[in-house]
């Protein structure tokens, strides 16, 4: 950053032109520190920090492996099957070749519309768990929010210079895992 960059910046924050007093503290802070007009966040790691984000990628995770691990095991049996058809090319006249060709060709397809689906499948779910999580956590950055006398939240990577003390991710996974812990339902007695 420029000198000048850094000096305007400087003499900003220290007048308090910036909308109002934001109140500086030493290390991460906690809801209650801060005091600020605006407040920073990164939804990114507001998600991927919280319990029911990281429950919710574990198992993404685990699908996607399982789901690998079964294109691992059709795509050998594809090819095992494409061996055998091609070993068949000589004894099979070219009507018989052909018909077990295009057979063999309209069940690649299909089994990749299948994957396809299933791919998608998981990346729908991915983003019904990011929807829901986000809907949880409006309240909880809503209350951050008033505390801090803030009247705007913006995501942290569309802030092109900031001080770390309006940044309120921490306090916000804090709270939203107290109130959604990792999003399971709670088991019946």
């Amino acid at each position: 950053m420029g000198d000048w960059l850094r000096r305007l910046c400087l003499a900003i924050a220290l007048s308090g032109a910036v909308a109002g007093p934001v109140a500086f503290t030493s290390g991460p802070a906690t809801a209650q520190d801060v005091r600020s007009p605006i407040l920073t966040i990164d939804s990114d790691r507001l998600y991927r920090g919280s319990a029911f984000g990281q429950r919710v990628l574990r198992e993404i995770e685990a699908q996607n492996d399982a789901l690998a691990d079964e294109n691992r095991v059709l795509e050998q049996q594809l090819e095992n099957e494409e061996a055998e058809l091609t070993a068949q090319r000589d004894t099979l006249s070219a009507e018989e070749f052909r018909a077990l060709a295009d057979a063999f060709d309209a069940r690649v397809q299909a089994i990749r519309r299948e994957r396809e689906n299933e791919s998608r499948a998981i990346s729908a779910q991915l983003e019904n768990n990011r929807d829901r999580f986000l809907a949880a956590a409006v309240p909880v950055l809503e209350a951050i929010m008033r505390e801090a006398g803030a009247g705007v939240v913006l995501e942290q990577r569309s802030v092109f210079i900031s001080a770390n003390a309006i940044d309120i991710t921490d306090a916000a996974i804090a709270r939203i895992d107290a109130a959604l812990q990792d999003g399971t339902e709670p088991a019946a007695d």
